[in-house]
This record gives C-alpha cells, sequence and structure tokens, in this order.
C-alpha cells in the first residue's frame, strides 16, 4: 500500500492532481470545470475515535484540476512561507483536497524553518502528524490479479507479513501443488542499537515503471478517465511520473514521521543494552536486566520488544504513551510486593513469549495485530496480581472473587485492570486502531491471559492434542497462542539451573506467606503453602513430569504442526529447524517433519537430574532426623 501525497506537480506536466477519499458509492470522477464549480468533495470527516472508534474510510478517487501556477498564482515565496501560521487548532479535515495544500504549505515552511534552525519541536510534531494524517486519509484499495497477488506484496514498502500472505494467496490460487516461496519476517534493529541511516534508496530508486501492475492499471482508470475515449493499445504500458513523484513524497513524508518518532524513542542506558543483546537466549538473565535497569525490567524489556516488531511505526503508538504504559503497568506489577508475581515475573514472561515467536519462528504464521497482542498479553497477564492464589480468594470471599463469581478470578482482574489502564489518556497505546483492529486485539488479549488460570491446564491440553491428531490438523490462532503464553508462564523450570533454583526460591516464599495467613484466618493449608511440611524437591519434580514437560511438549507439536507447511517452500536447516541462507542446500522433498530448535529439554532433564538428587539427600536427612526423634523417645521412655 503506497502512500501518497495530496498534490504532486509532474514535471513534464503543469497539471496537478488531488488524491481523495471518498465513500464506496461516491467514486465518480468530475472533470476540471466541475472540480471548480462544485464543493470540495470527500465524506463528513468522521470524528477523532479512541482504541477503534475512527472507522475505516472509503476508496481513493484521483481528480485533475489546473495547478495554481497554471492560473497565475506561484508557490509562496520565502517571505510568505515566514509569515504562516503554524498553528494547527483550526486545520481542514484530513480527507478533504484543502488539507492537502495546508500539508504541503506546512511542510514547506517547516523546510524553511528547519533551514534557519528556528523551528520549536512540538510545532514540528503537530504539523509533521498533520501531513502523516493527511496522507493515511488518502490510500489505495488493495487489487488482486487472478493468480490472486495483491499489488500490495510487490510494494517495496510492503511489510513482510504483506508479502507472505500475497505470496500464499497466489501458491493456494496456482493450479500447481510445488509450494511458493515464503519470506521469513525480519525484527527491525534493537532502539538501543540502531542509528538513523540515510534510507534513500526507496527515495531514489523508485521509478515509474516500479508502480505494480494491478496500481497502475487502476491509477489509469481514473486519472485519464476524460480521456477514456481513446483507447490505449493493451501492450503500452501507462507512464504514471507524476504519480512516481507521489509515491516519492510520501516515502519521504513517512519518513520524516519516523525520524521524528525515533528521535523520541527512550534512551537506554549502558548496563541495560549490554544485558539485552543475549535476549534472544533462552536462558536470559532476567535478574541481571533488572539489576541493569534499576528495578524496572518491564519497562525496558517491553519497549525494547515492541519496537524490535515494528508495533510502534506500524500501529502508530506515540513513544511517550508507550513508556507512560509500561511504567504504569511495572508499577501494578509491585503494589503488593509479592516475591514471584512481580515485574521480573512479567519481564521473563515476555522474553520467553519473544522467544516463541522470533527463534521458532511462529511469528511468520502470525498477523502484525497478532503479535501485538501476544506482547501486551505477555506483560499484563498478571497484572496486578495480589501474591494469593484463586482458591484463596474464594475460600476467603474477597471482593475480587464476588466480583468474578469465583471464575478465574485473578486472570480476570489482569486484564480487565490493564483495559482500564489503557482508557486513560497517557497510557492509550490503542489509540490508532480501527474498531475491528481494537476489538480482534482485545478478544486475543483476553483469550490469551483467560487461559494462564491452571485450572485449565489439562483441558486445554486436551483440545490441542485432539486437534493435532486429526489427519488435515486446523489450529486456531486464539487457542495456540493461549498455549504458549501459558507454556511460557510455567517454563522457569525449563531454564538453566541457576535461574530456575531462584525463581523456585521465590515462588516458595509467596506460597509460605500465604499459607501463614490461611494459618491465621482459619484455613486449611493450601498445596504447597505450608512452610513446616512441604518437600521441595518432590514438588519441583511432580512439576516438571506432570506439568512442563507434557505442556511444552504439545507446544512444540503445535507449533512444527502449523509451521511446517510455511516453513516446506523456504530453505530450512532441518537439524535445527532454522531458516539457511541463501545459497544454502535446498529442501528435500521427503516426510521429515519440520522441527524447531527446543532448548528446553536439555534443561529439563539437567534440572531434574539435580532434584532427583535433591531428593534422596533430603530423604535421608528425614530418615536419620526420624531415627534420632525415635531413639531420643526410647532414650526418655527408659528414664
Amino acid at each position: 500500500m503506497y502512500p501518497l501525497l495530496g498534490r504532486c506537480i509532474s514535471r513534464r506536466s503543469p497539471c496537478a492532481c488531488v488524491a481523495v477519499a471518498s465513500p464506496p458509492d461516491r467514486r465518480a470522477v468530475k472533470d476540471d470545470s466541475a472540480l471548480a464549480a462544485a464543493p470540495a468533495p470527500g465524506p463528513t470527516p468522521a470524528p477523532a475515535g479512541r482504541n477503534g472508534q475512527l472507522a475505516k474510510q472509503g476508496s481513493l478517487t484521483i481528480v485533475r484540476r489546473s495547478s495554481g501556477r497554471a492560473r497565475g498564482r506561484p508557490p509562496p515565496g520565502d517571505e510568505a512561507l515566514d509569515e504562516v501560521d503554524m498553528a494547527t487548532d483550526s486545520l481542514p479535515p484530513v480527507d478533504t483536497p484543502d488539507a492537502c495544500d495546508k500539508a504541503a504549505l506546512r511542510l514547506r515552511c517547516l523546510l524553511r524553518q528547519l533551514e534557519k534552525g528556528q523551528v520549536a519541536a512540538e510545532v514540528l510534531q503537530q504539523n509533521l502528524m498533520y501531513a502523516t494524517r493527511v496522507l493515511e486519509a488518502v490510500f489505495i484499495d488493495e487489487t488482486k490479479d487472478a493468480g490472486g497477488c495483491s499489488a500490495e506484496a510487490d510494494s517495496p514498502s510492503a511489510s513482510p507479513h504483506s508479502r507472505r500472505a500475497a505470496a500464499a494467496g497466489a501458491s493456494a490460487a496456482a493450479s500447481s501443488s510445488a509450494a511458493a516461496p515464503v519470506q521469513r519476517r525480519r525484527l527491525r534493529t534493537p532502539v538501543w542499537a540502531r542509528r538513523l541511516a540515510d534510507d534513500d534508496d526507496e527515495l531514489s530508486e523508485v521509478q515509474p515503471d516500479a508502480v505494480p501492475h494491478e496500481v497502475r492499471e487502476w491509477l489509469a482508470s481514473t486519472f485519464t478517465r476524460q480521456l477514456a475515449t481513446t483507447r490505449r493499445s493493451t501492450d503500452e504500458k501507462p507512464k504514471f511520473r507524476t504519480v512516481a513523484h507521489a509515491i516519492r513524497a510520501g516515502i519521504f513524508v513517512d519518513r520524516i514521521y519516523r525520524r521524528v518518532n525515533s528521535s523520541a524513542l527512550m534512551s537506554f542506558p549502558p548496563e541495560v543494552v549490554k544485558v539485552l543483546k543475549t535476549l534472544d537466549d533462552w536462558s536470559f538473565d532476567i535478574f541481571g536486566l533488572s539489576e541493569a535497569a534499576q528495578q524496572q525490567p518491564v519497562k525496558f524489556l517491553g519497549y525494547d520488544l515492541i519496537n524490535r516488531y515494528g508495533i510502534i511505526h506500524k500501529f502508530k503508538v506515540p513513544p511517550a504513551t508507550l513508556e507512560a504504559f509500561l511504567s504504569r503497568v511495572e508499577e501494578g506489577y509491585c503494589r503488593y510486593r509479592n516475591p514471584y508475581h512481580n515485574n521480573l515475573h512479567a519481564a521473563d514472561v515476555s522474553h520467553a513469549v519473544h522467544y516463541m515467536l522470533c527463534q521458532t519462528g511462529l511469528m511468520n504464521w502470525l498477523t502484525d495485530l497478532e503479535i501485538f497482542a501476544t506482547l501486551v498479553a505477555a506483560l499484563i497477564h498478571d497484572f496486578e496480581h495480589t501474591g494469593t492464589t484463586n482458591n484463596f480468594h474464594v475460600m476467603s470471599g474477597t471482593d475480587t472473587a464476588l466480583l468474578y463469581n469465583d471464575r478465574a478470578v485473578l486472570e480476570n482482574h489482569h486484564v480487565s485492570a490493564a483495559f482500564r489502564l489503557m482508557r486513560d489518556d497517557d497510557c492509550n497505546i490503542l489509540q490508532s486502531l480501527t474498531r475491528d483492529e481494537f476489538r480482534e486485539f482485545r478478544a486475543l488479549v483476553i483469550d490469551t491471559v483467560l487461559a494462564t488460570d491452571m485450572s485449565f491446564h489439562f483441558q486445554q491440553l486436551k483440545t490441542m492434542r485432539g486437534l493435532l491428531s486429526l489427519a488435515e490438523p486446523t489450529v486456531d490462532k486464539s487457542k495456540a497462542l493461549s498455549l504458549v503464553l501459558h507454556c511460557c508462564d510455567i517454563a522457569h523450570p525449563a531454564k538453566r539451573w541457576e535461574l530456575h533454583q531462584r525463581w523456585t526460591a521465590l515462588l516458595l516464599e509467596e506460597f509460605f506467606r500465604q499459607g501463614d495467613r490461611e494459618r491465621d484466618l482459619g484455613l486449611p493449608f493450601s498445596p504447597l503453602c505450608d512452610r513446616n511440611n512441604t518437600l521441595v524437591a518432590e514438588s519441583q519434580i511432580g512439576f516438571i513430569e506432570f506439568i512442563v514437560e507434557p505442556s511444552l511438549a504439545v507446544c512444540s507439536d503445535m507449533m512444527e504442526t502449523v509451521l511446517g507447511p510455511i516453513m516446506a517452500g523456504c530453505k530450512t536447516d532441518s537439524a535445527a529447524g532454522s531458516i539457511a541462507e541463501e545459497g544454502g542446500p535446498p529442501v528435500e522433498h521427503q516426510t521429515r517433519r519440520y522441527t524447531i530448535k527446543k532448548p528446553w529439554s536439555a534443561c529439563l532433564a539437567e534440572n531434574k537430574r539435580i532434584w532427583k538428587e535433591q531428593a534422596a539427600k533430603d530423604a535421608e536427612a528425614r530418615a536419620q532426623q526420624q531415627q534420632q526423634a525415635e531413639e531420643a523417645t526410647a532414650t526418655t521412655a527408659e528414664e
């Protein structure tokens, strides 16, 4: 999808074009005289919405009119530019031709002021944001050819997911059974490691002939409608130099927007940068990150992840708003000072989700919005956790249990409180989503967070095993991502021993604190909550063998099932399940199943071995204590 500047001037012709967004039932193209006499076309501007309240507009119509220069109005000079009021309070709606004129004039003024070094940062940001909204109001509907490929897929500015989706569609429509090549999604350079480059490749390489065939044909049918009586030979390509200039201008303004956003990105301390360099490791040291980040791991890790997946740019998330949202989330996790369910746990689970998305290739199966929702769900999945279990809330009759009728008490609160937080203007990271995008985002976050309730564990595994046992399994994305988040939530026994041992001590301390409260309230002890009678090693062995190992096994099978068809068209390393570099050996057509890397397998085996050794020592120590107690009892009886 190409961004188009509202007004574009051709080098070869004094004619200008105005791109007008209109609803589907108002696509008639008016000639010059009609345009001059008629009021400005376009729909009544919709009010700015929140969290998807702004609906999508109609299609694009391109009409011709005489240029200002042809009517005797030369472009404003330098002195006139200096006198332009740069306030943005009384600007016309972004989907009208007047808005295009205003945006073009203000861009000239900004360039003039930048040359003189007199522009204020706030004025620059407001006017660039207005110009960006004008460009976003002018868009081109996707058109498909006979093979089902989208025009967007051929666009030099199309996202990796768009190209992959178009390639998948073409493959499905083709009569041949050969799999279409799939382009693997690549993450953006981390914000702490990226320097703004002079990425002028798109500006210099976009030529008129680079406009996709479908876009060229569609523009020809509107841009030259008044010459429709003259039929063009079918083998002649329309020349759209003006369109190419518009594309260049659109890319240029879009890059200005990105640079302004990039200049406002959050800075990362050198110590945090050093730790984040190992973010792609399965056993990432979240404790080291917390220490380097001065106990703010959610803020820095969450910001880095959302930026790496391109979410900030894709969904126009203001960097300051994202920083404020993550800071408030961090505060919510620290409210009850829990030993385990705190901001450290949230960051650790978010990292594990990142590994599942990136290192296994699962992100190639998801849309950008689904990735956004999954990352946010991981960040808020235990938001404002009380440090007690659902059973404790139910047994003690807390207000939260009454509010949610004893059903997934904590999980309902986590997601509800998080969406309440996102209703605040300062923390509304969803402000640029359309209504449909917001609904999809919210539904996916709710499903995945509620699935972290451990009471759903066995039913969740049973359902997924049933789906995978079918001859042609079709896995629902919501169920798949719910299983991924659930597995990441319980994955600390699958990390290296030093991390797992530390997590175990923190979790047991939280359990013991609950047990102390249960004792004070006269309630029976919940499992593992009696600090005087809990068998630590045995409990961890059972947790690994009956909960963690089966969960990760089913999750691995699920990911291999959904990624198999996607990776079949790629050059892969069958041993590691990763994408091979260009020039590597091609994949042989064989029955070997696609496999992902499973670094957790070795960690689980090692941790279980250590716990079994510890259990044997504990059993021996308990036997000795029992023997000593019996001897002491016998001695007392003799006396």
